[in-house]
């Protein structure tokens, strides 16, 4: 099925590429779903780290993605199913995560590997939500198994998957204690629901922590381990540019400690999709009942991609940079 208004096989959209380590747009032919597809007219979608790091030919897209294509997530409104496709329909409005491609007007996803914008929430903004969300949830649930009464610490609170976590912990009925920059941003982390703010020489103070999800520095990882509770669990999901941070083992065994990483992008579609439901299941209903809320720093127009990753590339942001095609 096609909506009336779905562009014509081969005409040209807007997309965001990279090449030569810097970013502009283009115009690249619209793509056309496969069977199991659906073909989305995107309407909002964020920026993250590894479209940055990608920009800069740091980190290359899995195999079947244009690695000069950005983007990672989107929110849009179906305009065309594939023709095996019966659980989504023209007209309705989805969001996902995806290897890349998400910065322009249009993209091709499987249909399995969506999730509904729920009602009331504005397509605009809802490009900022997947990447977070599904980052944090497979971070804290899957991998670590955060749980009620838990003592999470969340480095990068201010950041868009920082964000996620404060408040899914918040949700689950964990202590959040968020490392920020100074205590001048202590307002922000607080209205996400977290009961404590530290800077980055006082995580050691108030630990120890049960859960600690790292987003900013494989340089954290020793003071992560010094104040890892017994039996306390660490997930790595971002590293910076200290990939190679050097531990104390012993240190790790005599707390009875885990220390796990994970990433998504690289991950099958069917893993993707499994997520997708996981989310849809367990968390999409706190974004519908305004209990989880997308964190908005700026949008930006398409047009202006090259100055929405400049400012990305800029510290002291709060929340998601959100590129939009209206």
């Amino acid at each position: 099925m096609i909506a009336d208004d779905a562009p014509t096989e081969g005409e040209a959209m807007r997309a965001l590429i990279a090449k030569n380590g810097s970013v502009r747009v283009a115009e690249v032919p619209t793509p056309q779903p496969d069977p199991h597809e659906v073909l989305v007219r995107v309407r909002s979608a964020g920026i993250n780290a590894a479209d940055l790091l990608q920009a800069r030919g740091h980190y290359p897209p899995p195999a079947g993605f244009d690695p000069e294509r950005l983007g990672l997530e989107f929110a849009g409104e179906v305009v065309e199913v594939g023709s095996t496709v019966t659980t989504r329909q023209p007209g309705q409005l989805v969001m996902g995560i995806t290897g890349g491609g998400a910065h322009a007007d249009f993209l091709t996803i499987p249909a399995s590997a969506c999730i509904p914008v729920p009602d009331g929430i504005d397509p605009k903004i809802a490009g900022g939500y997947p990447e977070a969300a599904f980052t944090a949830f497979d971070a804290l649930i899957r991998q670590v198994h955060l749980s009620i009464g838990d003592r999470l610490l969340v480095h990068g609170a201010l950041g868009g998957v920082g964000n996620a976590a404060v408040q899914i912990g918040a949700l689950l009925g964990a202590h959040v204690t968020a490392v920020v920059r100074s205590h001048e941003s202590d307002a922000q982390v607080f209205s996400l629901g977290c009961h404590t703010s530290v800077t980055p020489d006082e995580i050691v103070d108030f630990g120890p922590y049960d859960v600690i999800i790292e987003l900013v520095s494989g340089e954290n990882l020793p003071t992560n381990l010094e104040s890892l509770a017994l039996g306390g669990r660490i997930v790595m999901i971002g590293v910076g540019s200290s990939a190679k941070p050097e531990i104390d083992l012993r240190l790790l065994m005599s707390k009875r400690g885990t220390l796990r990483a994970s990433t998504l992008r690289a991950r099958s579609w069917e893993q993707k999709s499994l997520l997708a439901a996981d989310v849809e299941h367990h968390l999409l209903g706190h974004l519908a009942t305004g209990a989880y809320r997308i964190i908005v720093e700026h949008q930006f127009d398409l047009a202006e991609g090259e100055t929405a990753y400049e400012r990305f590339r800029q510290p002291g942001k709060f929340g998601k940079l959100i590129l939009t095609t209206d």
